[in-house]
């Protein structure tokens, strides 16, 4: 996109400090009203954006590497998911399809139909949130094969309802003193290229996970296994080639549904319309969130026409899912996403940033690996000379990124990767600046 084309200029420019007194009002107002459960990262309050800058309420023009944890991957405020929504909310904001349905909602499921991998029968159900389509995607796999147990991998997260909490990986602090958990739920060794015995092949790595299924858990008993092909919460780990085609393999040699958790790393992020793409696998069902609606509420489940019909009428569905709204708006991102190929834009973003830090490694201690896919970029912290996990390099770096108008996210099962999820339309420029305010701290840690 051309510069003329944001609302906001696309450069970092301070004002005040940060947080600055506008943002720290709103905080002590924030502590008086709101549940601190709802924990922020950063205590800096936003006004407005465009592109990949958010600007506070002090008037600070800050550079976003997170995107509200991957959603807004288009940028933010775009004006054609703007005039999208405010066309539909002037023509009809609910009824609830299961009730008087319309067109949205179908061709919302018809688009996902064709852009989710696999040339087979599909059928779609539209619902509000990533945790929800887990949740749905976990009940028709078991209504689907008669089975209980469900399966996720080392290091996942699929949410924070109790039962996807119970499928997300670490306690602290998604789960801590919140059980009891469901039971029937399972977490299975992944492949961590970074961490696993040097030489590890991702087929090796896979009989690992399939040996542990067969022992701790029962191929016969297994009705799903959920896999983020790059898992995001969990550190940006990227399992080996291999790996998931020989679990694919397994799952469907023993009746088990294989699901692509791509809440995180779906809808063109990674330089593919869904990031199992990179491995070469078809899964069974497929679930999108987080980017699908351009920052409207909005997730899916897309899936083999079989499995996805398996259920019942009524068996599935809620209030507000697929609201005409948010469906209007994910409309409009599938066409922006192909009409400004910006997938080749999530390619473009991967190049940058490897072309900027790829050799932090070499160049800082503290830091022992950069990985990632497309605009979804990690950076693992350890203690110099170690593997060992930094947690409070990763602190530290957060911190002084925010003061210096930098947002970036922190991610791993010990809080040690630092974690770049910015718009596909970021610029090189802002990439740069960004970049050199890390490597401030990263400089000063490493002493």
């Amino acid at each position: 996109m051309a510069s003329s084309d944001f609302s906001v200029p696309q450069q970092r420019k301070l004002v005040t400090e940060l947080p600055g007194p506008r943002s720290r009002e709103l905080h002590a107002r924030r502590r008086a009203a709101v549940s601190r459960g709802a924990g922020t990262l950063a205590d800096i309050y936003m006004d407005h954006g465009s592109g990949a800058i958010l600007v506070d309420v002090d008037g600070n023009q800050i550079i976003d590497l997170g995107c509200g944890i991957g959603v807004t991957t288009i940028g933010h405020a775009h004006p054609e998911i703007a005039a999208a929504a405010a066309a539909q909310a002037d023509k009809l904001t609910h009824t609830l399809f299961t009730v008087t349905p319309y067109e949205n909602y179908v061709k919302v499921a018809e688009k996902l139909a064709e852009i989710t991998p696999g040339d087979f029968e599909k059928r779609s159900i539209l619902v509000n949130s990533g945790a929800e389509a887990v949740e749905n995607a976990v009940k028709i796999a078991r209504k689907y094969t008669g089975r209980r147990v469900i399966a996720a991998l080392d290091h996942a997260f699929h949410g924070r309802t109790n039962l996807t909490m119970a499928m997300t990986y670490r306690p602290w602090p998604e789960r801590a003193g919140m059980g009891p958990m469901p039971g029937d739920i399972f977490s299975v060794p992944i492949s961590y290229p970074f961490r696993d015995p040097e030489g590890m092949t991702g087929e090796e790595a896979a009989e690992r996970t399939i040996d542990y299924i067969v022992t701790h858990i029962g191929a016969t008993e297994l009705a799903a296994l959920f896999v983020e092909p790059i898992q995001g919460d969990g550190g940006i780990i990227i399992p080996a080639p291999g790996y998931f085609k020989r679990l694919s393999e397994f799952c469907t040699e023993n009746g088990i549904v294989f699901v692509a958790d791509e809440i995180q790393a779906g809808i063109a992020r990674t330089g593919a319309w869904y990031s199992i793409e990179h491995h070469g696998v078809v899964p069974d069902l497929v679930t999108s969130a987080k980017g699908i609606a351009g920052g409207f509420p909005l997730a899916a489940v897309t899936g083999r026409a079989e499995i996805m019909d398996s259920v019942q009428p009524g068996g599935v569905g809620g209030t507000f899912g697929g609201n005409p709204v948010s469906t209007a708006a994910a409309l409009a991102v599938f066409d922006l996403v192909e009409r400004e190929n910006l997938i080749g834009e999530a390619q473009r973003v991967e190049k940058a940033f490897f072309d900027r830090i790829g050799d932090w490694p070499s160049r800082f201690p503290i830091v022992g690996e950069v990985r990632g896919k497309g605009a979804m970029i990690g950076v693992e912290l350890v203690l110099p000379g170690t593997k060992k996990p930094n947690p409070e390099a990763l602190k530290a770096v957060i911190q002084y990124a925010a003061s210096q108008g930098v947002i970036v996210l922190d991610a791993g099962s010990w809080d040690s990767v630092l974690r770049f999820l910015p718009s596909v339309v970021i610029s090189e420029e802002l990439i740069d600046d960004a970049a050199t305010v890390i490597e401030q701290k990263l400089t000063e840690l490493s002493a």
